[in-house]
């Protein structure tokens, strides 16, 4: 699923407003209205390209008179130096739309190159990267894109597209006498067959439990790789597997190993760092 034009427009009206407020004081100031300019934008280090369209807005709401041309495809491995795109046009349109540009190609390609590290991981392992909700508020939908474009695979997007019983609702359900098959059992009779019920389990007999209650996805939650090969085991191709819980890169190969479908992976969104990417003027036209 691309990013939607609305959505787009909508997230860079909200950035330009809160950076440029009513007026460029500096750009107004010093630099003439007649001038114009050309720039480059940067990688300055090895990434995946992510956000080319958001930056690409960015230039165009602030002067429809810039031009935009990308050099690469959006999802592009790129080494360090690569020039990714070039603005040319109003000067000053060029240095007003400059940070905002900058900083959402920045956060979105941070976290396709994470995606894409995450991914590269468990190559071979049948093993699928989710994400989770832990996103920035107000950018899940650019973030969820980046996670995409790093070839792992979006969760829920909200709490409304899908069931997933955590720790939270087993416990307050398990305070008024409800268990964990009477809670699937609840929400299977709510959503009906169409929408996938998923519970979340700390031990290999709750995972099989879970499986024999008609949980259509059961998240392993910080199980280590010997405990969850016996819960993949104990559920028995019954429901979808899911690892959770405080997975890095250096213990994710394991994790995959264990026979898990998926690995949701919080750090996707919430950990990562921003690329390196600068605009350089090139020349003044």
């Amino acid at each position: 699923m691309d990013l939607s034009t609305d959505t787009i427009h909508e997230v860079v009206a909200r950035a330009l407003r809160e950076d440029v407020g009513a007026v460029d004081l500096t750009t107004l100031a010093a630099v003439p209205a007649e001038a114009r300019a050309e720039a480059h934008v940067v990688f300055r280090e090895a990434g995946v390209v992510c956000g080319l369209p958001v930056a690409r807005a960015v230039f165009a709401a602030v002067d429809p008179a810039l031009s935009w041309k990308a050099t690469v495809g959006e999802g592009t491995r790129v080494e360090q130096g690569t020039i990714v795109a070039t603005v040319a046009g109003p000067a000053r349109g060029l240095l007003t739309g400059e940070r905002v540009a900058l900083n959402l190609l920045q956060r979105m390609s941070g976290i396709a190159t994470m995606a894409a590290r995450y991914v590269e991981a468990v190559a071979g392992t049948g093993a699928r990267i989710l994400d989770t909700r832990k996103t920035t508020p107000g950018l899940r939908a650019l973030e969820k894109y980046a996670v995409r474009t790093g070839g792992a695979v979006n969760h829920r997007y909200g709490l409304y597209d899908g069931v997933m019983l955590k720790d939270n609702h087993l416990a307050i359900l398990a305070a008024h006498g409800l268990g964990l098959a009477e809670a699937i059992g609840r929400a299977r009779a709510a959503v009906g067959p169409m929408v996938r019920v998923e519970v979340e389990v700390e031990s290999v007999e709750q995972a099989a439990a879970a499986a024999a209650a008609g949980a259509d996805m059961i998240l392993l939650d910080n199980m280590p790789p010997a405990q969850l090969r016996a819960a993949v085991a104990a559920v028995a191709g019954r429901a979808r597997t899911e690892a959770s819980g405080g997975i890095t890169l250096e213990t994710i190969r394991a994790v995959a190993e264990s026979g898990v479908d998926y690995i949701s992976v919080g750090a996707l969104t919430h950990s990562a760092r921003a690329l390196d990417i600068g605009l350089d003027i090139a020349i003044g036209v």
